[in-house]
């Protein structure tokens, strides 16, 4: 099971990293906070001090096509905040 899937990249998180050393992550929905934490430390080679996480429900979603309407929803989504230690950045931008 794969634990993170892409790290949020929003202005609003970018003023996070930089002020209170915290980051965002698109994570599995099955995946606890303890296994996030793991999988950031290993990944990124920092120290993680807090994980909160938030579920998100998909939307229901329609649209109006020639053959009629279509309806259908998004898929459910889990977001993780990390806070690392003090000293300790992750930059995304660094393998591109």
């Amino acid at each position: 099971m794969e634990i993170l899937i892409k790290p949020i990249l929003t202005e609003k998180m970018s003023v996070q990293g930089d002020k209170l050393n915290r980051y965002g992550f698109i994570v599995n929905c099955k995946a606890n906070k303890l296994q996030i934490k793991t999988a950031v430390e290993q990944m990124y080679g920092v120290v993680v001090t807090d994980v909160n996480t938030m579920n998100y429900m998909g939307k229901v979603k329609s649209r109006y096509t020639k053959t009629g309407m279509l309806v259908g929803r998004t898929n459910n989504t889990k977001k993780a905040i990390v806070t690392l230690k003090s000293g300790d950045k992750i930059d995304f931008y660094s393998n591109i």
